[in-house]
C-alpha cells in the first residue's frame, strides 16, 4: 500500500512494501516440437485461429508420440492448460474423436484433452510437480482422429489462464516467447513472390531468368500448392498455345508425367518441383513461411512479414514488386488491394452463366481421398459425430476425388477450418458405415483407408480485380485484347452442390457436380495480372481479375503456370526500366509481347505434358 506523509510543506509518499507472489510460467507452442512423431503441422487457419499447430491425422489409426525438451523457469508444482479444439462439435454436441493425453516427464496426465467445447480454448489438463526444470512433454494421441494441440501452457498460478481473444493472444504468445516486437531480419529483393503452387512457381523462376533477384515464400515444405503431393490434383489445361506459344513450356521442366487425382504421392513427383527451383541461381526459397502482415506507403507495398510455421522466426521482406500467388490473394487483402468474392449478378457484366442476384456461393474445396486393399480384414472404429449414413445415402465407393467438395455457401476464408473439418468428418463418417454397417460390404471388408487429404483444396475465394476484369462475353466471343497474354483451353467448368447429394444431405451437401461448357481456345488481357490499386502489386493464379463465371476456365494449373510467366515477365520489365506493372501496359506492351511469343522455358524439354485433355480443343462451345 502507499502511505502519504505530510512534512514541511512538502508531501513525501512513502511505499510500504507487501509480499508479492509472482506466478512461474512456460509457455510450449505444439509447432515447435523437436520431435514431431506421427503428428503433422497444420497453417491453413492462422489468419483465423492465430497460430500453427499440431494435429493428429491417423485415419482412425493413433498417431505416434510428439515430444519435445523444455527448460521450466523453476522447480514446483504447475498448473497445466492446453489450447485445444473439440473439432466435431460444430455438428455433434456430445464428446469428440479428437482425443490425446499430455505426459510431463514420467507422468501422463488423466484429462482427455480435445474432446469437449465448442471452439478454440485452453482446456486446464490438472497439476504437474517438476522436479527437474529440463523435462520432457509428450502428446500422446488415442485415437487417430484428428486431435489438435496449438499451445501448453504452465503456470503456478491456477488463475493465471492465457487470454483467447484473437489480438490479446497474439501479443501473450509474443511475449510469452520472448519474440522481438519487429522482425530481428531483413531481406531485400527485386520481386518477392508469395505462394509456391505452379503460378508462384513460375512468376519466380521466370522473373530468375531474367535478371531479377527473386524471393520465394511458401507456407507448406513442399512446392506445387494443389499439384503437390499433399493435396493431388494432377495439372489440368493446355499450354504453348497462340498467339505467345513460348509460354507453359517451362512447366515441361517440372510437369508430372502421370495424370490423375488422388493418387500415390509418388505421382505427383514433388522432387522434380523442389530441383526446378533449386535450380535457379537468382531464386531464394523460403519454406515453411506464411506472410502474415503488409506495410504500405500510400498506393505501394513497400514490405511484408513472412512468420515460419514451425519457429515462429519473423523476416522482413521489402522488394520494389510483390506477387500475390497465395490463391486467397492474401497480400492483396492486407495490402487493401480491391477485391470480390462470390457470384456476381447477371446484369453486372452481362453474363449469361452468372445468377440473376448477386450472392457469397464458390466453388467449394476438396478433401481426397482412397482407399488400398490389404490381402486381409481390416477393422475401422465406428465413427458418428452429427452426420448419419445409411444403406440409401452411403457413398458406396473406394475413393473420392475433385467431387468431394465442401463449403459452397459458406466463407472459404473466414469458415475454413470448418470446411476442411467438414471434408474429414464425411470422409470418416461415410468409410465407418461401409466398413461396419453396410449389408452387403463384402469389397470393404479387407479394404482401409490409404490417405486422407488433410490440406484442402481450395478453388476459389477472393479475386484481386485490376484494370480489367475477364468476364463470360470475351470467352465467349474470344475477344481481341492488344495486350493477349495467357490462353486458357479450359471449359467453363463451375461446381455446384450435387442435385442428389444435397436431396440426401440437404443445406450440409459434400458432393459437387459441374456441366463441362468447351470453349475456343482465348488469350486473356495482361491487365487481369496486377492490382487497380495496389501500385506494385500483381497476381496469377485463382486469384486474378476475374469474374466467378471466368474464373471456371482459367483457374486450372497449367494456365496458371503461364499467368506466372507473364508475371516474371512483366516484372524484369518493371526493373529494368524503373516502373509499374501498369506502366508496362502502358509504355513496353511490345517488349512484354516478344518475351511472351519466346517464352522463358528450356528448349528441348521432353514432352511430358497431356495436352488436349478430354479433347477440350477439338469439342465446339455449347451452351446448351
Amino acid at each position: 500500500m502507499i502511505k502519504q506523509i505530510q512534512k514541511g510543506g512538502i508531501l513525501l509518499i512513502s511505499l510500504l512494501l507487501n509480499t508479492t507472489v509472482f506466478a512461474a510460467n512456460l509457455l510450449v507452442e505444439a509447432e515447435s516440437f523437436s520431435q514431431k512423431g506421427g503428428w503433422v503441422i497444420d497453417q491453413q487457419f492462422m489468419d483465423l485461429m492465430g497460430s500453427p499447430y499440431l494435429m493428429a491425422h491417423g485415419m482412425g489409426v493413433p498417431v505416434e508420440d510428439a515430444s519435445t525438451t523444455v527448460s521450466f523457469p523453476g522447480t514446483g508444482t504447475y498448473h497445466v492448460y492446453v489450447r485445444t479444439f473439440n473439432w466435431t462439435s460444430p455438428w455433434y454436441d456430445g464428446k469428440g474423436p479428437g482425443k490425446f493425453r499430455l505426459k510431463v516427464g514420467n507422468k501422463r496426465l488423466s484429462t482427455i484433452l480435445g474432446d469437449e467445447g465448442n471452439r478454440w480454448m485452453w482446456q486446464y489438463a490438472g497439476t504437474v510437480a517438476i522436479n527437474s526444470r529440463e523435462t520432457t512433454i509428450t502428446l500422446q494421441d488415442l485415437t487417430g482422429f484428428n486431435g489438435r494441440c496449438d499451445a501448453i501452457y504452465f503456470t503456478t498460478g491456477k488463475q493465471d489462464i492465457p487470454p483467447s481473444a484473437p489480438e490479446e493472444l497474439a501479443a501473450f504468445r509474443k511475449k510469452a516467447g520472448n519474440r522481438p516486437t519487429l522482425p530481428a531480419r531483413t531481406e531485400t529483393y527485386d520481386l518477392v513472390v508469395v505462394g509456391g503452387g505452379i503460378a508462384g512457381m513460375c512468376a519466380a523462376a521466370t522473373a530468375s531468368r531474367n535478371g531479377c533477384k527473386v524471393a520465394l515464400i511458401n507456407d507448406r515444405p513442399v512446392l506445387g500448392g494443389n499439384n503437390s503431393s499433399e493435396i493431388r490434383v494432377h495439372l489440368g489445361g493446355s499450354i504453348e498455345l497462340e498467339p505467345n506459344k513460348g509460354l507453359g513450356r517451362m512447366q515441361r521442366e517440372f510437369g508430372h508425367s502421370r495424370e490423375g487425382n488422388a493418387q500415390p504421392a509418388e505421382n505427383y513427383e514433388d522432387e522434380k518441383k523442389s530441383a526446378f527451383i533449386a535450380g535457379e541461381e537468382n531464386v531464394t526459397l523460403f519454406p515453411n513461411y506464411r506472410a502474415v502482415s503488409v506495410k504500405k506507403s500510400g498506393d505501394r507495398i513497400d514490405s511484408i512479414v513472412a512468420q515460419h510455421i514451425e519457429t515462429g522466426e519473423e523476416i522482413t521482406f521489402t522488394a520494389p514488386l510483390f506477387s500475390d500467388c497465395t490463391g486467397d490473394g492474401t497480400i492483396g487483402y492486407l495490402a487493401g488491394a480491391d477485391f470480390h468474392m462470390g457470384r456476381e449478378s447477371r446484369d453486372a457484366f452481362g453474363e449469361e452463366l452468372a445468377p440473376e442476384t448477386a450472392d457469397k456461393m464458390t466453388m467449394g474445396a476438396s478433401v481426397q481421398w482412397y482407399s488400398v486393399e490389404a490381402g486381409k480384414k481390416t477393422t475401422f472404429p465406428r465413427f458418428r459425430y452429427g452426420v448419419d449414413f445409411n444403406e440409401t445415402n452411403v457413398e458406396n465407393v473406394t475413393m473420392g476425388e475433385w467431387k468431394w467438395e465442401t463449403g459452397m455457401h459458406l466463407d472459404q476464408i473466414n469458415d475454413f477450418e470448418r470446411i476442411r473439418d467438414y471434408g474429414l468428418l464425411v470422409v470418416y463418417s461415410n468409410w465407418s458405415f461401409l466398413k461396419n454397417e453396410l449389408k452387403n460390404n463384402d469389397k470393404y471388408r479387407t479394404r482401409e483407408l490409404g490417405w486422407v487429404a488433410y490440406i484442402a483444396g481450395k478453388r476459389e475465394s477472393r479475386r484481386l480485380l485490376g484494370d480489367y476484369i475477364l468476364k463470360q462475353d470475351d470467352i465467349d466471343k474470344n475477344v481481341f485484347h492488344e495486350d493477349a497474354s495467357f490462353t486458357s483451353s479450359w471449359s467453363i467448368d463451375l461446381h455446384f452442390p450435387d442435385p442428389v447429394n444435397s436431396e440426401n444431405f440437404p443445406g450440409a451437401e459434400f458432393k459437387a457436380a459441374t456441366k463441362h461448357i468447351y470453349i475456343y481456345p482465348y488469350a486473356a488481357p495482361y491487365r487481369c495480372l496486377y492490382s487497380r490499386n495496389v501500385d506494385n502489386l500483381f497476381m496469377a493464379g485463382r486469384n486474378i481479375s476475374v469474374t466467378h463465371v471466368a474464373l471456371g476456365t482459367v483457374r486450372v494449373m497449367r494456365t496458371t503456370g503461364m499467368m506466372g510467366e507473364v508475371v516474371g515477365m512483366a516484372a524484369a520489365l518493371c526493373k529494368k526500366y524503373n516502373t509499374t506493372p501498369r506502366k508496362v501496359y502502358q509504355g513496353h506492351l511490345e517488349e512484354l509481347k516478344q518475351m511472351m511469343r519466346q517464352g522463358a522455358g528450356k528448349e528441348g524439354m521432353p514432352d511430358n505434358q497431356k495436352f488436349n485433355e478430354s479433347n477440350r480443343l477439338d469439342t465446339p462451345r455449347s451452351l446448351k
